[in-house]
């Protein structure tokens, strides 16, 4: 979809309409979720701070996301896609993968596909005189397909014709792949190495010394249009995250440990509302400095539903980042979810306790469900 949010914004309110919008927050701290085609040519983007987004863009209408409006919207556009395919594999709120394979009886040429697909999307979230655009990548695999869903936004469609992919993305720049950001780019360039051609053809040796096996390995195949991955339409969630964007900033562990807390029971909360459980955590901060982000993460020896589990393994995390550089966004996840059916191979004296929290906190959720999560229940 094209600038989702701030296409449904503009939709819905036609005094929106051909100005720089910008969806995001609005306080000292707001973050850019997205921006209207009218304001990118400026350099706003998604995830950069309001306040350099202002000074880019000093004209720009700023609105409050609605997220569960997008959401009932999102739920409407893969309702339209699940009418042309059941191989839908949703990415995100606002994009999908379609396996199309012999529909051809049915929809007609993959270009006439794009079209019927775009058609039908416009028509199904049209409010009043006008509906919401997205642009389309036609390919022989995921890769392809997502790299040129891109090439021609907004309201676009893009074909890589067949048989012919290593030729068509071989101008493109590196940036274009999957996993190349701007240190990766930067020593590909190193290497003299500037399009996906030339990283298709370069010596494969030389790369894995520089980017290591695993890492060269993948860039290869893409920049050589490799990607056997099926479209799969039952993909579980990968991870559960919690986040959050401080007003002021924060430093060391007696500041950042209760907001850490807070997004750990966050994540627990969705865990067993879902009835899984986290086989491993993460912990993500970001520098107000220099606005870089810092990860780290680590498997659990038990899987665990309970916020005092992932807090434990959380804050043993924290001991290996920077604590003393101020901090503006503090966040929690878990990942390698499994059903909480899984068997749990609890230690001799922690079983107990485990299983103790873990339904205090179930009763504690079912509080939050009927006064509000406001509640707080202590540290």
């Amino acid at each position: 979809m094209d600038a989702f949010y701030a296409s449904i914004e503009q939709r819905d309110d036609p005094r929106l309409r051909g100005k720089p919008l910008i969806v995001g927050g609005r306080e000292r701290r707001g973050v850019v979720c997205t921006a209207s085609y009218e304001a990118r040519p400026t350099g706003v983007r998604s995830a950069m701070p309001m306040s350099e987004a202002l000074r880019r863009c000093p004209q720009a209408i700023v609105v409050p996301p609605r997220m569960d409006h997008y959401l009932e919207v999102s739920g409407q556009v893969m309702e339209v896609m699940r009418s042309f395919s059941p191989l839908v594999e949703p990415l995100s709120l606002d994009e999908a993968f379609l396996d199309m394979t012999g529909a051809e009886r049915l929809f007609g040429s993959p270009r006439e596909m794009a079209d019927k697909l775009r058609a039908a999307i416009y028509e199904r979230t049209t409010v009043g005189d006008r509906g919401l655009t997205g642009s389309v990548g036609i390919a022989s695999n995921k890769f392809l397909a997502k790299l040129a869903s891109d090439l021609d936004k907004p309201d676009g469609v893009t074909e890589v014709p067949f048989g012919q992919e290593r030729a068509f993305i071989a101008p493109l720049n590196l940036r274009k792949l999957w996993g190349v950001g701007p240190r990766a780019h930067a020593r590909l360039q190193h290497l003299g190495l500037s399009t996906i051609g030339d990283l298709a053809a370069a010596d494969e040796d030389a790369l894995r010394r520089e980017l290591g096996d695993r890492y060269a390995d993948h860039l290869l195949a893409l920049a050589r249009a490799e990607d056997d991955r099926p479209v799969e339409p039952d993909r579980e969630r990968k991870s559960i995250g919690s986040e959050t964007t401080l007003e002021d900033d924060v430093r060391g562990l007696d500041e950042v440990r209760p907001i850490l807390r807070r997004q750990c029971q966050r994540v627990a909360a969705q865990l067993r509302k879902k009835g899984l459980l986290a086989g491993g955590v993460r912990v993500k901060l970001r520098y107000s400095q220099t606005f870089s982000l810092a990860t780290r993460q680590r498997a659990l020896a038990v899987p665990a539903d309970d916020s005092e589990a992932l807090l434990e393994a959380t804050t043993e995390l924290l001991a290996k980042l920077d604590l003393a550089s101020p901090i503006r966004l503090v966040g929690a996840a878990a990942y390698d979810l499994q059903g909480d059916e899984t068997p749990r191979q609890f230690d001799l004296f922690g079983a107990p306790e485990r299983e103790r929290r873990s339904h205090l906190e179930s009763t504690v959720d079912a509080i939050r469900d009927r006064f509000g999560d406001k509640i707080d229940f202590g540290s």
